[in-house]
């Protein structure tokens, strides 16, 4: 298997090598890293190309490294059922360049993109609908991001005074609990609710 994989992705460089940054095989499949302008050009080659045929993308997702200046990787799962193998592309952007969308390429990145914009906030560049998807209208920052919030920025109820969905800012009614990981049935040195009659028959 993964000599395939070597001979694929010395074709791919051989093809692609202006558009290429790097490849690595790992777990049996191939990772490819692609210059971000590069990206619709690759896929389409990866598409098209009778040694590749990578005609179904099972996925396009994002991964926020904030200590990077380009913190984001785009990471496209691309799967050719011809030649039974799997692709890994990887593109690195940040927060303000846009990766071209891969929609023309293929269709199904449609939604995939809708979600790393609404959970990463990473934009596609002639997307024809990039707006949320999973979050609520007037959603306040990507909950992906490694910077956000544990708690949010605002909560969503509705409010029985007001006869609407009202939008707060969030506050913490309860304190967080204590947890003293043991086991609830041996090394417990407290009482635990409902033990209290065995306590007083012991």
């Amino acid at each position: 298997m993964d000599n395939a994989l070597k001979e694929l992705a010395a074709h791919i460089k051989a093809e692609l090598g202006e558009d290429i940054t790097d490849t690595n095989i790992a777990h049996g499949e191939l990772f490819v890293g692609v210059k971000a302008d590069g990206i619709k050009k690759v896929l389409t080659f990866l598409r098209d190309d009778s040694s590749c045929k990578f005609q179904v993308l099972s996925d396009i997702c994002g991964v926020d490294y904030p200590e990077r200046a380009q913190r984001f990787d785009v990471v496209y799962n691309l799967l050719s059922l011809k030649h039974n193998q799997r692709i890994t592309l990887k593109v690195q952007t940040d927060p303000r360049t846009p990766v071209d969308s891969a929609v023309s390429v293929y269709p199904a990145a449609n939604w995939f993109e809708r979600e790393a914009w609404d959970m990463y906030g990473i934009m596609f560049k002639g997307h024809p609908d990039l707006r949320r998807m999973l979050t609520d209208y007037g959603f306040d920052g990507h909950p992906l991001r490694k910077d956000f919030p544990l708690t949010g920025y605002v909560e969503v109820r509705y409010s029985e005074e007001e006869k609407r969905v009202v939008y707060e800012p969030v506050s913490l009614t309860q304190e967080f609990r204590k947890f003293d990981f043991q086991s609830p049935w041996e090394g417990v040195e407290y009482v635990l609710p409902g033990d209290e009659k065995a306590t007083e028959q012991g």
